[in-house]
């Protein structure tokens, strides 16, 4: 445990290239940094910027662009018209969770968990967070993973963890 708590004071000091301002809501944050713009497309697509922009606080486990490259085209495109808004808003919701959970955070609770906790989506389902060879990852309801590779950009109504690959919930 010691050398996870290590890897992520890393990964909080190295690892966080948004310059966010906590001034910024964290759907600010995610529109000022190009790693984001899938992202920013498909809450605007799913009309969720309003919603993320309110008081929170939210944890958002943020998909960059290659994480939304992995997702077939044609589906993603699908999920972006205006006719599929309630399936994508449902992906999206999957990847926030209310309340402000930081890096520290999360090390407390896997400790407390034996290594795994299981989160609350907005939506309603469940995320795993777990250590697994050094690392954090999410799992998603289909057994799907993520990695988390950067923690705690701080927006004034929450924080974003980043994530490589899409959560699809069930």
């Amino acid at each position: 445990m010691k050398k996870l708590v290590l890897i992520l004071t890393i990964a909080l000091t190295l690892g966080v290239t948004a310059n966010a301002s906590a001034q910024e809501s964290i759907v600010e944050v995610a529109v000022g940094n190009e790693d984001f713009t899938t992202l920013v497309t498909a809450l605007k697509a799913a009309n969720l910027v309003s919603a993320l922009q309110g008081d929170g606080p939210f944890t958002v486990f943020a998909p960059t662009n290659d994480a939304f490259a992995k997702i077939d085209s044609k589906t993603l495109n699908s999920l972006l018209e205006q006719k599929n808004q309630k399936a994508l808003a449902n992906i999206l919701t999957y990847h926030v969770i209310p309340g402000k959970i930081t890096a520290t955070d999360v090390v407390a609770a896997l400790k407390k968990g034996n290594g795994m906790v299981e989160l609350k989506a907005l939506n309603g389902q469940m995320l795993t967070v777990l250590e697994k060879d050094g690392k954090i990852w999410l799992k998603d309801s289909n057994g799907n993973f993520s990695e988390i590779t950067a923690t705690d950009v701080m927006g004034s109504n929450g924080v974003i963890h980043v994530i490589n690959t899409v959560v699809m919930p069930k």
